[in-house]
């Protein structure tokens, strides 16, 4: 039995508890557990809250006793704070937008996993993502695909993970739609088989982001002007972190036509604002870059990229460069390519691999 044990981040919620419903059904010994990222003390926030509500902490661990299964608490705060929550401030301080799930995937939650399963001397992890795993049988590498329910599908946030994370990676939602797992963990009798989803970063459950980023990173918005792409002043804003590329709502500037954010200057503290056709671009370049399915391509390899999660894939051609970075040239121009954001390329089903966006044109 050793070789079938498998080691499952919970969060409270649904998901991971139907993946543990099937896990067991496949014949693993499951063992769950959850990983402190933070807690709110240290947010400025109510003491002695954490990441984990209590409502979290007491349905992952009704599950867990449902289930018969052993169940650990892991605290992971500080590789979370340097990993994922200040380099969260310090992109928005740069003018940049970032996506600190993919940081988080990246950096601290596998890792974290993979750790705690060595450790415990648990040949597997697992986790409760719509993506699939699979092993090519030619080249023995394993490839990242997205879920089948594509309204779900969540490979675009698990570009980062290495070999061999993939390699002891169970995913055993990806074949399936998020009702059937719902009534995956209605039929077994969990708690939570009904409860909603949770749509903010964990972090920022408010979705307060300049709250977040004062309180806990101590920024403080500098009002500065808003410009024109010709440098002529439209008005004050309230603080670059306070927007983002493509914002159109809430910028407070009278004007004869739409404007939008098109760009934020950092070094001069300006909100540039444009028509919506500045917004878009034909290129873009990507640093941090993953070639998570295949290795990397000597020359330029058709893909769809996804600039955003949620976004629509557009036809692409991507390149490598000599200095690790990867240039996206797209068949049509796409609206608001977002530095800070991540580019994730596909072919069908499998994600070639995925870097954050520095710069577009």
């Amino acid at each position: 039995m050793e070789e079938r044990r498998v080691l499952l981040g919970m969060s409270g919620g649904v998901d991971s508890s139907g993946a543990a419903v099937l896990l067991q059904r496949a014949g693993y010994q499951v063992t769950g557990c959850m990983l402190r990222l933070y807690d709110n003390e240290a947010l400025g926030l109510e003491r002695g809250s954490t990441c984990c509500s209590l409502e979290d902490v007491e349905d992952a661990r009704a599950v867990a006793d449902k289930l018969h299964m052993d169940f650990f608490r892991f605290n992971f705060s500080g590789a979370f704070r340097r990993y994922v929550m200040e380099p969260f401030v310090a992109d928005y301080a740069a003018g940049l937008t970032p996506n600190p799930c993919i940081a988080c995937n990246r950096s601290v939650k596998f890792a974290a996993l993979w750790q705690r399963a060595r450790e415990l001397d648990i040949p597997y992890i697992a986790t409760g993502h719509y993506a699939r795993v699979r092993r090519d049988a030619e080249s023995g590498r394993f490839q990242l695909l997205r879920g089948a329910d594509l309204g779900k599908d969540q490979s675009y946030f698990l570009y980062p993970l290495s070999q061999e994370i993939l390699s002891h990676l169970l995913l055993p939602l990806g074949e399936y739609e998020k009702e059937q797992v719902r009534g995956i963990a209605e039929e077994a009798g969990l708690c939570n088989a009904r409860r909603p989803d949770s749509q903010d970063i964990c972090f920022v459950p408010d979705g307060d982001y300049v709250s977040f980023l004062t309180r806990f990173g101590g920024l403080n918005p500098e009002s500065g002007d808003f410009v024109d792409r010709s440098g002529h002043v439209l008005g004050r804003h309230r603080g670059l972190i306070a927007y983002t590329k493509g914002q159109r709502r809430g910028l407070g500037v009278s004007a004869d036509r739409p404007l939008y954010v098109v760009e934020k200057d950092a070094v001069r503290n300006q909100v540039v604002l444009g028509d919506n056709g500045d917004l878009f671009s034909t290129v873009l370049t990507a640093h941090t870059f993953n070639w998570v399915s295949i290795p990397c391509p000597n020359g330029p390899v058709p893909a769809t990229a996804k600039i955003r999660n949620g976004r629509r894939e557009a036809a692409a051609e991507a390149l490598p460069l000599p200095d690790g970075t990867v240039r996206v040239q797209f068949a049509q121009p796409q609206r608001a390519v977002t530095p800070g954001q991540s580019v994730v390329l596909y072919q069908g089903d499998m994600v070639l691999g995925g870097g954050v966006i520095a710069s577009a044109e």
